[in-house]
């Protein structure tokens, strides 16, 4: 199937299933200059060790080595901005087609751009809080302190270390994930997967649960054969492509 008609597939699939989801995963966020974590020698993994320096054993076993080894990332991505993927989200939302938007990423970009109906499964960078009374802080008063080197950050109440509010590896899910596993699994008529290469789960078995799915991405997944329609091109061009064909009809 050429792009054109791959292009012309896909918004009839959109068209025909009203009851239709979108889940995004770190390269729809790559054109923003956040890396994403598996591409061939771009990938964030391929450089560190996410174990090492930003998981929950970390946090609270060494949270300075949290802080001054992982932390950096995190704000980086608290600073990004939507690309043009993002917004053509948000026409898919505003031009009544999108019933809501799963995304792995924390980078918070799909709020930025306007986005609704969005699950942040895997947390994101608005906010944190304090792992001994759980007070709410700004994402802004960790970067505060730590720009400050009152590293880790601690809570003005209680003394106690402050964290991001992210699933870092070792944490359990968020409490609503299991809402929204339910809801998929009852309700997705059909999935657009963008920019995941499906591999880290339980998020990755969300598509399993959809009707039918089909799969916008840089690099082909193990996914793409399961696929009415798999897409190995530039992820923000797919999308204003699809938006177009859909308003065109």
């Amino acid at each position: 199937m050429e792009y054109l008609e791959k292009i012309a597939r896909l918004a009839e699939l959109i068209k025909e299933n009203e009851r239709f989801y979108v889940l995004t995963g770190a390269g729809i966020s790559t054109a923003s200059g956040v890396p994403d974590f598996r591409s061939p020698g771009t990938g964030l993994w391929e450089k560190v060790d996410p174990i090492a320096t930003s998981s929950v054993d970390v946090l609270h076993n060494n949270p300075r080595l949290f802080y001054e080894a992982g932390f950096s990332r995190f704000t980086r991505l608290s600073s990004a901005e939507p690309n043009q993927g993002h917004y053509m989200l948000v026409r898919l939302e505003e031009l009544g087609y999108l019933k809501g938007l799963v995304t792995q990423n924390v980078d918070g970009l799909h709020v930025k751009a306007g986005s609704k109906n969005v699950w942040e499964v895997h947390g994101h960078l608005r906010s944190g809080y304090c792992l001994g009374c759980k007070m709410k802080y700004p994402f802004e008063e960790l970067v505060h302190q730590v720009d400050l080197k009152h590293i880790p950050p601690v809570c003005h109440n209680c003394h106690s270390t402050l964290r991001p509010d992210v699933v870092l590896f070792g944490d359990p899910m968020p409490d609503f994930f299991l809402d929204l596993y339910q809801e998929i699994q009852r309700d997705c008529d059909f999935m657009l997967v963008v920019g995941s290469s499906l591999v880290v789960y339980p998020v990755a078995d969300l598509p399993r649960l959809a009707g039918k799915m089909a799969i916008i991405n840089n690099q082909p997944t193990d996914y793409d054969q399961r696929s009415e329609v798999a897409i190995s091109e530039d992820i923000s061009k797919v999308l204003n492509d699809l938006v177009k064909e859909l308003e065109s009809n």
